[in-house]
């Protein structure tokens, strides 16, 4: 009876979680409907998205390379970046998705937006001790990254870029 009784509550948790994600949704946009989400595979493909998908390796090149200097940080791009470490399967991660592509797409030329799909790329998302997902990481010219956890409104995105990326 006990087993029973644990097994109600189990799907009951899950309902009102799978609930609070669809309020949480409404909040942050301000409608009874999130946006529809299409998660980034890999703007290599000649496609409009304006966010680009990173592997180790692409981030070693593009962003640090942890590997020849794991102890200071030293940013190779040419110019201030976001870096969106989500999975596919995150609720919030696919809530985030189109905001940053609109986010990409206002800051083209001056902003990179980078995604790292956690799943793919454990070995970088373990890199910087990513633990909840969507963790984005802030990366100004000339300091250190800032990290802020959690899926954001596209306001607040606005304020942290233009408050830590163009100061």
């Amino acid at each position: 009876m006990k087993q029973m009784d644990y097994k109600k509550k189990s799907v009951l948790l899950v309902v009102v979680m799978a609930l609070a994600a669809g309020a949480f949704a409404a909040i942050i946009y301000g409608k009874g409907d999130a946006p529809s989400t299409k998660v980034v595979e890999n703007n290599k493909n000649g496609s409009n998205m304006k966010t680009i998908q990173l592997t180790k390796s692409e981030f070693m090149k593009r962003v640090a390379n942890l590997e020849n200097n794991p102890t200071e940080w030293k940013y190779l791009g040419d110019r201030p970046a976001i870096i969106d470490f989500y999975a596919t399967w995150c609720g919030p991660c696919k809530v985030m998705s189109p905001v940053l592509e609109e986010i990409a797409g206002e800051y083209d030329g001056k902003v990179y937006v980078y995604k790292v799909d956690v799943d793919s790329e454990r070995e970088l998302a373990a890199m910087f001790g990513i633990r909840s997902i969507p963790t984005l990481l802030f990366i100004p010219m000339d300091e250190q990254p800032q990290r802020v956890s959690g899926a954001l409104p596209k306001s607040e995105l606005k304020q942290i870029i233009g408050e830590v990326l163009h100061r």
